[in-house]
């Protein structure tokens, strides 16, 4: 039998997957919800702390509960940019680009980009955002005879709308999804402690012809992004 607070902590989060609780939304007093589940506020208030370390809700000191407002969802199905996904989620999405650099494939890039040896890729550093939140550091790497006719400029601010006006058909993708622990570098970066944990992203994408168009690391802030499953 589920524990009485994860019965909660599931009602709760299917509400505002639901959008009964808005993002943003202010959640009742703990004493008010235990009243509604009929519960001790001890057990609420388990439910509600396992909310907020997921990233579902955010607690505000002296103001209360709140569902979260500053995290993104991703939908694990096909290939998609991370500007169409802030895009869709309501949000502005923009970039600081660090660096993007002409260099010799390295053995990881030769091997996910199915390159010879000695082709070169374009390996572009940055931090995306979503409404001005540093949301995801990404390293990525494109062959650069993929796109020795495209700006750069259209590479960093939207490289699939570039590769799609230049007649390329974006294919599928595949995506591997771990836990580590954020650097001193990365930490700055994305405005988080160091050694938070975080959401760390290895993708392939690929052209319809089957061609890998780009090989990208990323890692996401925790409680700003999620991941989640849709199957058909």
């Amino acid at each position: 039998m589920k524990a009485a607070y994860l019965t909660i902590h599931d009602k709760i989060k299917d509400d505002i997957d639901a959008g009964i609780w808005k993002i943003g939304q202010r959640l009742p007093s703990e004493r008010d919800l235990a009243d509604d589940f009929a519960v001790s506020r001890m057990t609420l208030r388990q439910a509600i702390t396992l909310l907020v370390e997921e990233g579902v809700l955010t607690r505000k000191v002296g103001s209360g509960t709140y569902v979260a407002s500053t995290r993104v969802q991703e939908k694990m199905r096909g290939t998609t940019s991370f500007t169409e996904i802030i895009q869709l989620q309501g949000k502005n999405p923009s970039s600081h680009l660090l660096s993007y650099t002409k260099t010799l494939a390295n053995d990881k890039e030769i091997d996910m980009l199915n390159l010879k040896v000695n082709e070169y890729v374009i390996r572009m550093e940055r931090v995306r955002y979503a409404d001005d939140i540093p949301v995801v550091y990404e390293v990525a790497s494109i062959p650069e005879g993929l796109i020795k006719n495209v700006k750069k400029e259209d590479v960093t601010n939207h490289f699939f709308k570039a590769l799609t006006e230049n007649g390329y058909r974006i294919g599928k993708s595949h995506q591997t999804i771990f836990a580590r622990l954020a650097s001193d570098k990365v930490a700055k970066l994305l405005q988080i402690k160091k050694n938070q944990a975080i959401l760390a992203l290895r993708q392939v994408s690929y052209l319809e012809d089957g061609q890998a168009f780009e090989y990208v690391n990323s890692q996401y802030v925790g409680d700003r992004f999620e991941f989640y499953l849709e199957n058909n």
